[in-house]
């Protein structure tokens, strides 16, 4: 992996004050297990929480102490994936959006992801203008590579939903499916489809730029040999992501990843 990511997560006095958390990280996938209710979910929502304060410059004494490589660097780009579709039982959570077709927060989410989905469109052809127009001898090659990046993020939607008969439009700007003849908006996907496309889309969006993903449990919803497919899918969309996350799932990880799984019980260090 290229580029900041997170090297250490320190939590001082976590539950009641009891436990101390340390955990060294991996620039690449790192997977953290447990049995229910000893904290996984807690330690990743902790993280998220400081790094969501030092974006908004908030400075509180949550206990948490996060090493950054490299090691002058204060903050790191980062997105969250929560896997639980619950209802969007407020009218707050919508911002002032009057899509009738959002009912949960998975629907939300996808929402917002077309939004950086038509960004990183614009982007991708700011580019592909700019290298068309330069001097480089290389130009038409590298254009190439770039919309390639984009067709093989259509290509492993419509090879993941092949099951089920659906396609990623290519002729439209914003994310629609053909279905059977039937041309169908992503909020009325499966649940299971719904997650995958925003765990790929997240990523796909960053444009291969250094981020960290934080998933909890993403393998709910998704089918097990989606599971399998998982981390392999993310890191082939972006080489330079750092996964954290959480699971229980076996699938997950049996594909080459059980050296990057950590035992909550391994990362306490003290009472």
């Amino acid at each position: 992996m290229n580029g900041q990511y997170i090297e250490r997560i320190e939590i001082d006095a976590l539950w009641n004050g009891h436990k101390h958390i340390c955990w060294n990280l991996q620039p690449g996938v790192n997977i953290l297990s447990g049995v229910n209710g000893v904290g996984k979910s807690t330690i990743l929502n902790h993280v998220i929480m400081h790094l969501l304060d030092i974006n908004k410059e908030t400075r509180r004494n949550d206990g948490v102490h996060l090493t950054f490589f490299p090691h002058e660097a204060k903050n790191v780009d980062f997105d969250v994936i929560r896997s639980f579709d619950r209802p969007i039982l407020s009218s707050e959570f919508l911002n002032n959006v009057t899509d009738a077709q959002l009912h949960t927060e998975l629907d939300l989410h996808i929402y917002q992801l077309q939004r950086r989905w038509l960004d990183y469109q614009v982007n991708l052809s700011n580019r592909m203008v700019e290298l068309l127009t330069s001097q480089d001898p290389q130009a038409a090659a590298k254009v190439q590579e770039l919309a390639r990046e984009k067709a093989h993020f259509q290509d492993i939607i419509d090879d993941l939903f092949i099951d089920t008969g659906k396609t990623i439009r290519r002729d439209r700007n914003e994310i629609y499916f053909d279905s059977y003849g039937e041309v169908i908006s992503p909020y009325k996907l499966s649940s299971g489809e719904k997650q995958m496309l925003i765990i790929l889309l997240t990523v796909l969006v960053q444009d291969r730029k250094p981020f960290v993903l934080f998933m909890d449990e993403p393998e709910v919803s998704l089918h097990v040999e989606w599971q399998q497919k998982l981390l392999d899918l993310l890191l082939d969309l972006n080489p330079n992501v750092q996964i954290i996350m959480t699971t229980h799932s076996p699938a997950v990880i049996m594909k080459g990843w059980g050296d990057q799984v950590t035992d909550v019980e391994d990362i306490v260090v003290g009472d």
